[in-house]
């Protein structure tokens, strides 16, 4: 099983962190404004960053890690593999 740790990003910004065993359903999840929190409140739902792991306990620790960071620093995460910001939720099949 492959565990993703992943950034969404609102129209105007905002970003959200998050881990998950199932990027595609949870990434839709946040689209279709599921489940009640944060990401609802803020209309959080372009994803904007992933990496996979094989084990829980790396993708929680790094999740862990990416959210006491700076804004900045994320955003030069993201930035590294995607310049322009774009919804990478586009690219999963349908």
């Amino acid at each position: 099983m492959v565990y993703h740790v992943y950034i969404l990003s609102s129209a105007t910004g905002v970003l959200y962190t998050g881990v998950t065993n199932y990027l595609e359903r949870r990434t839709l999840e946040h689209k279709q404004k599921i489940a009640p929190g944060f990401t609802q409140q803020h209309a959080i739902d372009r994803l904007v960053y992933f990496e996979g792991f094989n084990d829980a306990r790396n993708a929680i620790a790094r999740e862990k890690q990416i959210k006491r960071w700076r804004r900045d620093k994320k955003l030069t995460l993201i930035r590294t593999l995607n310049p322009k910001l774009r919804d990478l939720s586009t690219d999963f099949p349908h």
